[in-house]
């Protein structure tokens, strides 16, 4: 087992450049033309949302790159686990508990959200570059970590600043929060995407299982679909927002679609070099040389530089840390006076449409300068299907160097009404900013008959061809309008007839009236069967849909055993 602490192929220290110039090389290799078609729109394969919430708080990650060539299957396999030294073979091993759970994961994912194409190398690429798969497998038989995997603290100092959202329940930390776990979900974050993904009762951010599983959902948000290249530069993105960051987890995912094997749990190639620059974690002791000690993962510290002013390992710039002791400058977020509006304009749309207009903001300060790199939230306030693009309820953007921010395009759902959008700046307490956002009904300005036989029928029969129309708006098919379908008294009398045709309730009674009804996918609806009672002549059957389109369709009842006189086509109004 020696050969798997062996010398790094590729050291950490390998710069972003090298990482971009080799994704470059992977786009490059992917076949021709990949686009994101999710809610029927196309966007260029290389194309980089804006910024939103993310699973870690956007935390520091592993920069650790995977060798240039790719994995080749070791050549034999010993009682521990992979010998020899086959290009690649230390990190193409990923630790058995914790491949099982991303596996485990794929599957699951598979079948609830088959449309994602969620495949398991994708949760081990971010598993290595958020805690190097699980710090080597350093996981119990049911997947929780032997020692709890924190990131950073998240104090604003250096990192973004997070105050604490959960009590210190799984940080441990009552004034700020941290990502937790092998797949480093922040606390706020786990409150909602968090799985019980070994079927213990329980949602355990340190348990391989449930963090893979919660790491699946969180990238399968939405309508996304992962075998696109939009879709998964889009997911790889919300989980923690850098170029760098999507380009080393790029790197790490081909390399892990070209091959891999089990090792056993607590003997995999520990994480190196942090995208902070901060302690890496350390090596667990080699199988192969027992007697010798390790630190534990993560509590290996490298002596810090000694600063002008102060002692080694302190750092004047910091409270406590000697030297100088003048006031932390204030963040931007709380050098923001109020939040104003950025020109946006009507915020309206038909049900399943996108809005044209988006929301625009700007934050300033006393003096009505805007404030750049100020973190705003957008929540689509109350129950409502209405969303922003990707189906999120709430996202978070960042201002400008003019203290602009502006939202992703809202999508309208079925919902129809007006609803509030608030913007609001995130770690300032100020009054918040609210849009009101107009969703219409879908609409139909034209119906026509599908098909012209005459409808005739003998008293007490039923007629033997249902009625269908269709319903456009603007010369195209009008799906999901409501229509309403009266059998009317006459043409300029549109009341409800109390005699002649009708149509049968649940419980098959008669009636004249049917509301609720919605043209399919095409603009077509097929009306339920028509009955005849003991009058005779020509009666009417009115259609109308929102946006006013309305057809009327006559229907010849005659005498039972009598012969039917012909007359004219339905006629339309």
């Amino acid at each position: 087992m020696a050969a798997l602490f062996g010398k790094r192929l590729r050291r950490s220290a390998m710069t972003t450049a090298v990482a971009a110039a080799a994704v470059a090389a992977l786009s490059a290799s992917q076949a021709p033309g990949l686009t994101d078609t999710q809610n029927g729109r196309q966007s260029t394969a290389d194309a980089t949302p804006s910024p939103g919430d993310s699973a870690t708080g956007n935390s520091p990650y592993y920069t650790d790159l995977p060798p240039l060539n790719s994995p080749t299957a070791p050549p034999s396999t010993g009682p521990g686990g992979p010998v020899g030294t086959g290009t690649g073979v230390n990190e193409a091993g990923i630790p058995a508990t914790v491949l099982d759970a991303y596996k485990k994961a794929e599957a699951e994912l598979a079948a609830t959200k088959p449309g994602c194409n969620l495949p398991w190398q994708l949760l081990a690429a971010i598993g290595k570059v958020e805690s190097g798969q699980a710090r080597g497998g350093n996981v119990d038989a049911n997947g929780t970590t032997l020692k709890p995997i924190l990131g950073p603290v998240l104090d604003g100092n250096g990192f973004a600043r997070i105050t604490d959202t959960d009590n210190g329940a799984y940080d441990g930390d009552t004034t700020h929060d941290r990502a937790v776990g092998p797949m480093q979900f922040i606390p706020s974050t786990w409150e909602w995407s968090g799985r019980d993904g070994n079927g213990d009762g329980k949602k355990d951010p340190n348990n391989i299982y449930d963090a893979a599983l919660a790491a699946g959902h969180y990238l399968c948000r939405g309508d996304r679909d992962l075998s696109q290249s939009g879709g998964l530069h889009a997911a790889i993105l919300s989980y923690n927002h850098s170029q760098e960051y999507l380009d080393t987890v790029l790197r790490w995912l081909e390399f892990y679609r070209k091959g891999t094997h089990e090792v056993p749990d607590g003997t995999g190639v520990q994480p190196r070099g942090r995208s902070d620059g901060g302690p890496s974690s350390s090596p667990s002791p080699s199988p192969s040389s027992p007697g010798t000690t390790s630190p534990s993962p993560g509590t290996s510290k490298p002596p810090k530089s000694p600063k002008p002013g102060g002692s080694p390992g302190t750092d004047p710039s910091k409270p406590g840390g000697g030297g100088s002791t003048s006031p932390t400058p204030p963040t931007p977020a709380e050098t923001v006076a109020r939040i104003e509006d950025a020109g946006t304009g009507t915020l309206d749309a038909t049900a399943g449409d996108a809005f044209a207009e988006r929301v625009a903001v700007r934050t300033e300060n006393a003096a009505g300068k805007g404030v750049g790199t100020v973190k705003v939230k957008l929540t689509v306030v109350g129950d409502t299907d209405l969303t922003f693009s990707g189906g999120f309820k709430s996202v978070t953007v960042v201002t400008d160097s003019t203290g602009k921010a502006t939202a992703p395009p809202l999508r309208a759902g079925e919902d129809t009404g007006e609803f509030t959008v608030r913007a609001t700046v995130v770690d300032r307490k100020l009054p918040g900013l609210d849009y009101t956002a107009t969703v219409s009904a879908r609409q139909a300005d034209a119906l026509t008959r599908v098909g012209d036989t005459e409808q005739t029928c003998e008293t007490g029969g039923q007629f033997a061809d249902p009625v269908q129309v269709r319903a456009t708006y603007k010369g195209d098919a009008a799906d999901g309008v409501a229509t309403t379908a009266t059998l009317i008294k006459s043409k300029d009398d549109a009341t409800e007839n109390d005699k002649g045709p009708y149509f049968k309730d649940a419980d098959g009674k008669a009636i004249r009236t049917l509301k609720g009804l919605k043209t399919d996918g095409d603009g077509r609806l097929q009306l339920p069967r028509i009955y005849a009672d003991d009058a005779t002549g020509t009666f009417l059957l009115r259609v109308s849909t929102t946006g006013g389109a309305t057809l009327t369709i006559e229907l010849k009842v005659t005498a039972a055993g009598a012969t039917a006189t012909p007359s004219a086509s339905p006629s339309a109004t």
